[in-house]
């Protein structure tokens, strides 16, 4: 991309998550279903997904001129976590006990690829997202030394899921979001 636009500044976002994302969202309401959570692939593949208002922001810095152009940023969160660790976040934070299932790539392969013509509300899983989990996902140490991350771009402190996921989830706990309130006999 860059050897036909040389002056392009590209963002490179790890998994993205937000209050209506496809990533939380979408294993929190499987959970509400499902006696299990679908864990695909590698248990070791790992990921530092990234905080939407923190992806705008960068965006909003880039087209204030504040990147270098020609250049690939990388942004991912604060944590790195492996797809195991994001399946048990997601439980705890919608108050929900699940097994994780181990799906293998291939047969993950095989499900999106007989799952493709679904409509993409309904769709379990893309043969795109189970490409995106067998490698890892996290900005590479080149770019942490040259600065071609958040951090270049003027964003120090980027947003942890802990401090954004559980509040979006609330609504999966099985009660409901506001159980405790009726536990405590107060209104919301």
């Amino acid at each position: 991309m860059l050897d036909q636009f040389p002056s392009a500044v590209i963002l490179r976002p790890s998994l993205v998550f937000g209050p209506e994302d496809q990533l939380f969202n979408r294993f929190a309401a499987i959970a509400r279903l499902s006696p299990f959570l679908p864990l695909i692939g590698d248990r070791r593949t790992r990921l530092q997904p990234v905080y939407v208002g923190d992806v705008a922001a960068a965006i909003a810095a880039a087209s204030a001129e504040k990147a270098k152009p020609g250049t690939i940023y990388e942004l991912g969160g604060p944590h790195i976590v492996t797809p195991r660790e994001l399946l048990e976040k997601t439980l705890s934070w919608t108050g929900r006990r699940r097994w994780c299932m181990p799906i293998p790539f291939w047969l993950a392969k095989f499900i999106a690829a007989i799952v493709a013509p679904l409509p993409s509300t309904i769709r379990p899983v893309t043969f795109d997202e189970v490409l995106l989990l067998e490698r890892p996902n996290v900005v590479s140490q080149a770019a942490i030394r040259e600065q071609r991350t958040l951090s270049g771009l003027g964003i120090e402190h980027p947003n942890a899921m802990s401090t954004i996921v559980p509040a979006y989830l609330l609504r999966f706990h099985p009660r409901g979001q506001f159980a405790q309130y009726r536990r405590a006999g107060r209104s919301p």
